[in-house]
């Protein structure tokens, strides 16, 4: 008898993502699955954005400060995520063909390769931090925030990347609403650490920016000790016993998980790390300029999160119904998706455009940063629908397990165009700082259509060869 839990059901030990059989059916699957892991995004996200706002509300050089270490922390955290992400359309396309047994082994591989991760990004950062934030001509206080608050998110990295892993595991089996519940719970610990710190609040000192990376790092040790807790403790996540069934470290298997995952990571470094670089390139324009720019990508990064969430919902299902032969019924999903991000970035769009005063006031009191935010965010409304197509897509072929052009194709979008573009109009015309925004724009269309193009092939591909 099946026991009804969020985003599935849970038969005799497996879980199951039902078969669907009508248009409506899928959205209904889609809706289940995509909202919880937009929500669990949105409190991810807005762990840096209250990182940002709050040390913005301390001193501009406080905002400056954590902005350029969020840039820099940013894209290795979203990379190293991508490829523990492999987890999810392997274990999906092992449900989809009923081979759940095979489950924990891929988990506890992952998390073999979370420390890995882990203790080679501080190890980088030890070494390459402070001869990187030399070559920005930061003012000394900036420098300063900067690089204190790298060194206190260290202290949350280990139990961060594991964390991924344990909710990849969860995710792709259908119960994103458990991750969302986590994710929810840690979000008000994180503000209530940055009040206290970052303002120095109930006898602690006043740390500004800095505190917010002592408040993250803490915020990253409770989501982990809360993901422990629950697949050790809550049904149907126990039966699989995936601390206590520990399998040794397997080199196929952990070459399985990066020849997906380093693909995955490498084209999200791609993405991520360019606007990491055009904030060293903004360093050019004052620290106001680059408070501002990288308070409206802060936003934009909050807003990311609808076509990223729909992208890892698709690569559940789809690589569910793959994994089950399905081929029409993963390529329904996929126009389901894209066409749900597209309409959404319809939307925020529109508040961007419209709204963008009340947004610059979340960040900054100071009126010439205010201005400088609210005309970034009118940039970042047109690539809105860019992202509506490509992350949706690069969902779609992560569950198809194709995911080495993905990376091509961000590096020639964002590398080969978007950044020569944006830097030959910040420096040879009028439009100075709003350069490297038109750059932005330009390298996601030319992604979006190469993307598109790649998946109509995958798809034909995918076909013949089931049909053979």
């Amino acid at each position: 008898m099946a026991e009804h839990w969020p985003g599935g059901f849970f038969n005799n030990g497996v879980l199951l993502i039902e078969q669907t059989y009508s248009w409506r059916q899928k959205a209904a699957t889609l809706l289940s699955i995509l909202y919880p892991i937009f929500i669990t995004q949105l409190a991810y996200c807005a762990i840096n954005f209250f990182d940002t706002t709050m040390s913005g509300h301390a001193s501009p050089d406080d905002l400056a400060g954590v902005a350029i270490g969020s840039n820099l922390w940013m894209p290795v955290f979203t990379a190293v995520g991508g490829v523990l992400l492999a987890v999810t359309p392997i274990m999906a396309q092992l449900h989809g063909a009923k081979r759940s047994v095979e489950v924990p082994a891929v988990v506890a591989q992952g998390i073999y390769l979370a420390l890995l991760l882990a203790a080679a990004t501080i190890g980088l950062g030890a070494v390459t931090v402070t001869a990187l934030l030399g070559q920005l001509n930061l003012e000394p206080a900036v420098f300063s925030i900067a690089q204190r608050f790298l060194g206190a998110i260290a202290l949350g990295v280990a139990p961060f990347f594991v964390n991924m892993v344990l909710r990849n595991f969860i995710d792709a089996l259908g119960y994103t609403r458990v991750t969302m519940l986590i994710a929810l719970c840690a979000l008000p610990i994180n503000i209530c650490l940055n009040y206290i710190l970052v303002f120095g609040k109930f006898g602690f000192p006043r740390l500004g920016g800095v505190g917010s990376g002592y408040a993250s790092a803490l915020t990253y040790w409770c989501i982990t000790i809360m993901s422990v807790l629950v697949v050790q403790k809550v049904a149907p996540f126990r039966d699989y016993r995936l601390l206590t069934n520990w399998s040794r470290p397997s080199w196929p298997a952990l070459k399985e998980q990066l020849g997906i995952g380093l693909p995955i990571g490498i084209a999200i470094f791609c993405e991520t790390s360019i606007f990491g670089v055009v904030a060293l390139f903004m360093s050019h324009f004052g620290t106001l300029t680059i408070a501002a720019h990288q308070a409206a990508i802060n936003f934009v990064s909050l807003i990311y999160m609808l076509p990223l969430s729909i992208s890892m919902a698709l690569t559940i299902v789809v690589g569910f119904e793959t994994g089950a032969r399905r081929l029409g019924d993963a390529r329904q999903y996929g126009f389901l998706g894209i066409g749900t991000a597209v309409c959404l970035a319809l939307i925020s769009a529109g508040v961007l455009v419209l709204y963008n005063e009340p947004v610059a006031a979340l960040y900054s009191d100071d009126s010439a940063v205010k201005l400088l935010i609210q005309s970034f965010l009118v940039y970042a409304a047109f690539f809105q629908l860019s992202d509506a197509v490509a992350a949706p897509i690069q969902g779609i072929l992560r569950g198809y397990k194709d995911v080495t052009v993905t990376f091509v194709m961000a590096l020639v979008s964002y590398w080969v165009i978007g950044l020569p573009v944006g830097y030959w109009l910040a420096g040879d015309s009028s439009y100075g700082a709003y350069g490297y925004w038109i750059g932005f724009i330009v390298g996601l269309a030319a992604g979006a259509v190469g993307l598109a193009v790649r998946l109509s092939y995958v798809q034909r591909r995918t076909s013949r060869l089931t049909e053979e």
